[in-house]
């Protein structure tokens, strides 16, 4: 089995989330007591937060690359970014190791092809729904055709996410305004909807909607457990 390298703690509570998926993946696969085989690096995420509201994104970079060559010296065979939005410096990150990074917006996407899925919704930071590293990749390399909500409802999805999903405050209110949210998302043509912040799947679960969800923090822990099988 390989070792699966994680960078983490953007949230640490969404980190733990990759940790128990990717742990009952390869439970699931191989039986018995079996668990990953796992080199984390977590983050100290407020001067990072900080960092991304300032616009410094290579300030982001550098703490990153940093983490990234200590997951790399562990014994990691392969990393994951542990946040969609902190793929805006992947290529940073890339380049400074040797092992791969397995891109979450890759997996995310394949799983769409699969799926047959040409038009989808994305929501996610405002950095990731406003930026092009994520929603441009999505169409440059897999043809997709990305929606995203309106700037008011930009907002709503992005205060959520700072001011209670990263704190582990999972509110009944919020969860109602990201089901609207998804429903206008639907009624613009998607055909499903990218849970594309790895917190967000701790507000809202495929059995809230009718609309398909795809929760990138499960995907992307599922392909690092075909990846180290």
């Amino acid at each position: 089995m390989k070792t699966i390298g994680l960078l983490g703690g953007m949230s640490w509570e969404s980190t733990v989330g990759y940790y128990k998926a990717i742990n009952e993946g390869v439970r699931a696969e191989l039986g018995d007591l079996h668990s990953a085989k796992i080199a984390m690096y977590s983050v100290d995420f407020s001067p990072i937060e900080k960092l991304q509201h300032s616009g410094d994104w290579q300030g982001t970079a550098e703490i990153l690359v940093d983490a990234a060559k200590n997951v790399e010296s562990a014994g990691a065979d392969f990393l994951l970014i542990c946040t969609n939005t902190m793929h805006k410096v992947a290529p940073q990150i890339e380049a400074s190791i040797a092992i791969p990074v397995l891109h979450i917006a890759d997996a995310t996407a394949e799983v769409l092809v699969a799926k047959g899925i040409k038009k989808v919704g994305l929501l996610g930071t405002a950095f990731t729904m406003e930026q092009p590293f994520y929603k441009g990749r999505l169409s440059e390399k897999y043809g997709l055709s990305v929606v995203v909500p309106n700037e008011s409802d930009r907002q709503i999805i992005h205060n959520v996410i700072y001011t209670e999903l990263c704190f582990g405050k999972c509110l009944s209110a919020s969860k109602a305004e990201y089901l609207r949210i998804i429903n206008t998302l639907a009624e613009q043509g998607a055909e499903a909807v990218i849970l594309g912040c790895t917190e967000i799947g701790m507000l809202v679960q495929q059995q809230d909607t009718s609309v398909t969800l795809l929760d990138t923090t499960y995907i992307h822990a599922q392909k690092a457990v075909k990846a180290a099988i």
